[in-house]
């Protein structure tokens, strides 16, 4: 062999390991923050109880959701003037928001009674987005009529995950993780999900109106199969039996009884569960209210001479920051009782709404802001206080459907304040003062009773996290 060729295949062979060396430097940061991630979702015996793989889950179904929110933003909002976007988001609500809350009371009924298939369940609202998107590719470019229906399909589809996630979090916990601090986990992914989805879209978008849902497609694809890769406890509905919103106590009477035969109700286990829901659904209504109020109200008049889309994203981003903050703040506390957390979360939004509707003609641009993060952070600490009620007071038996009936409620709550944002007049005064009426209702409904049940003895010192 030559001494040439001898040289030539050196070069190569250093050219190869020049080539390898490179391709670890560019994959390095990548697989380092995989595994970072994944250290994050599982740690605290997470991943052993199957608990990190749901929010892995969670964060694939937050991410293809946002995707679907970009596209159809970008249609029914930001693509046409505004009073015709207003026409648009009002048909959407018509034809999605109002038959969902007709099919909303009917989501739990029907997940209780498929206890042994909340997989499939999973798999089977994945891959119904995955096709509703490719559904509506074609028809988001024009914003034709056939593209409210599919929207509708995305919807239940999306709350039918949410219900029997919620149903899934009780059977994955670790013996170190409270349900709180699970719930905590599962919702700060799905923030981070978000974030990091809403301007991948947005770059999909400037591609065409069509790629944001070709991307959805391949997510909520990735959904369907990682939903099967739960563990089959997630299956069981051992011990388990169906609650519901009853308006009287549930005796445990002798076998054959009348009362023994009754199904069991929330209001067997006190007050403070139903006066918790009743705080939330308030709070959620406020959300829903400044989500469609806020959107067209910056579009017309933005803050403080800002543009609409930058007036816009600073509120969007506020009430993401507030939301992130009260997650946060959910999973640090140790030892406090739910029920006055969920009377000051109340107390701190009326404060915000209130201050926002009395000052907004002067620094419309930080009481609005404000208020989103107040909302922000009212509205997820208000939500894991529930949770932490539910886990509380509510039989084993029955916990996994109580878990079901409250989101089913509290997303009812957000499709009448969505409802009462788009048909109020774009009046920054007036807005805020409809939004402080609404969190004014949930202080007169349940305040009072909140305090009292903290106040009664004979229950544990109820623990938050």
């Amino acid at each position: 062999m030559s001494r040439a060729s001898t040289r030539g295949g050196y070069g190569e062979r250093r050219g190869r390991r020049a080539g390898r060396a490179v391709g670890r430097a560019l994959h390095r940061p990548f697989t380092g923050a995989a595994r970072g991630l994944r250290r994050a979702t599982h740690a605290h015996g997470a991943g052993e109880s199957g608990l990190g793989k749901l929010i892995e889950l969670h964060a694939v179904n937050s991410a293809g959701d946002m995707l679907i929110t970009v596209a159809l933003a970008s249609t029914v909002f930001f693509s046409v003037p505004t009073h015709e976007a207003r026409g648009r988001v009002a048909l959407y609500l018509a034809v999605t928001m109002a038959p969902f809350a007709l099919l909303a009371p009917v989501i739990g009924p029907l997940l209780d009674r498929v206890p042994h298939g909340r997989r499939a369940a999973m798999a089977a609202a994945m891959l119904a987005r995955a096709l509703l998107a490719l559904t509506m590719s074609g028809a988001v470019a024009t914003g034709g009529l056939e593209l409210y229906p599919a929207a509708l399909g995305v919807l239940v589809s999306s709350k039918a995950y949410g219900v029997v996630r919620s149903a899934v979090v009780p059977r994955l916990l670790p013996p170190r993780i409270s349900l709180v601090k699970a719930n905590s986990r599962v919702t700060l992914a799905g923030l981070l999900a978000t974030g990091v989805a809403a301007p991948a879209g947005a770059g999909l978008h400037l591609i065409g109106p069509s790629w944001p849902l070709y991307g959805a497609f391949l997510v909520f694809a990735t959904g369907t199969f990682l939903s099967f890769s739960l563990p089959h406890k997630v299956d069981s509905g051992k011990g388990e039996a169906r609650a519901r919103l009853a308006s009287r106590d549930v005796s445990t009477g002798s076998a054959g009884s009348a009362d023994a035969e009754r199904k069991p109700g929330l209001r067997t286990v006190g007050p403070s569960v139903l006066h918790g829901l009743q705080a939330n659904a308030s709070l959620r209504a406020l959300s829903g209210f400044l989500t469609f109020f806020l959107a067209f109200m910056l579009r017309e008049h933005p803050l403080g001479g800002l543009s609409p889309a930058a007036s816009l994203g600073l509120v969007v981003a506020a009430a993401g920051i507030g939301g992130a903050l009260g997650t946060a703040v959910g999973a640090w506390l140790k030892a406090r009782g739910p029920e006055p957390i969920i009377a000051a979360m109340l107390g701190l939004a009326l404060c915000a709404t209130v201050c926002a509707a009395v000052f907004y003609d002067a620094v419309a641009v930080v009481v609005v802001t404000a208020a989103a993060a107040t909302a922000g952070l009212c509205q997820a600490l208000a939500k894991l206080s529930l949770d932490a009620m539910i886990q509380r007071d509510v039989p084993e038996e029955v916990r996994t459907s109580a878990f079901a009936r409250s989101e089913t409620v509290l997303q009812m709550s957000w499709v009448v304040g969505g409802a009462i944002g788009i048909s109020l007049p774009l009046i920054g005064v007036v807005g805020m003062s409809v939004a402080a009426g609404l969190v004014a209702l949930g202080v007169v409904l349940a305040v009072r009773g909140l305090l009292s049940a903290a106040r009664r003895g004979g229950t544990p010192t109820p623990r938050v996290a």
